[in-house]
């Protein structure tokens, strides 16, 4: 049976309507693909009484971008209830200006006596019952390791730590000796969660 090429001609646009939407070409894979880009921001801790640095960083490229960093100081004629109260104070209003994502914190030390351990220990604890409140993950690295990442040496001295975290950060300044260390805290939980590693942080 023949048909006119008029006929032919209808028939081809019905199908071309009727296939329209299934030949759509599938949105860019940038409208499906979910969002891996989310950046992270990592608070450093290194607790201590009268000088707890703190360094709050974001995950960027080409290198880590500095958002804050400093020392919460506290003078030696201040009662410790006074220095504690301090430091909670102050990382609650870092936490809530800033919300950093994770927290790194130094890990437990032998104190060189027992007097020194007692206050390394309430410090630390003012700290970290401040960002549990805030409900952070809470990661500690030990001292020797933080060393090895920054500067390739565990026992580095911490000047030589401050350089290298100047140096990763590209900040214009020397960083404080402890907001350094926190500073160094951050990167080095930042390195160690961008690699595949055999032994996962410890998360407290």
């Amino acid at each position: 049976m023949g048909i006119t090429p008029q006929q032919f001609k209808q028939i081809e646009q019905r199908l071309t309507r009727g296939t329209r939407s299934a030949s759509r070409p599938p949105p860019p894979a940038a409208e499906i693909r979910p969002n891996t880009q989310v950046q992270q921001v990592i608070l450093g801790v290194d607790p201590s009484l009268r000088g707890t640095g703190y360094g709050i960083i974001r995950l960027a490229r080409p290198h880590p971008q500095t958002i804050l960093h400093g020392t919460i100081s506290c003078p030696k004629l201040w009662p410790r209830s006074q220095c504690l109260a301090k430091i909670s104070q102050t990382l609650r209003e870092l936490l809530q200006q800033h919300q950093p994502t994770v927290c790194a914190v130094e890990g437990i030390f032998f104190a060189q006596n027992l007097q020194t351990a007692i206050l390394m220990g309430e410090a630390r604890g003012a700290a970290l019952s401040v960002i549990a409140e805030a409900g952070l993950d809470i990661y500690e690295i030990a001292t020797r390791k933080v060393k090895q990442a920054i500067v390739g040496y565990g026992a580095a001295q911490k000047i030589a730590v401050a350089k290298m975290v100047q140096r990763m950060l590209h900040l214009a300044d020397l960083p404080d000796p402890d907001a350094a260390d926190a500073l160094a805290l951050a990167l080095t939980h930042a390195q160690e969660n961008g690699r595949y590693s055999l032994v996962a942080p410890k998360r407290i």
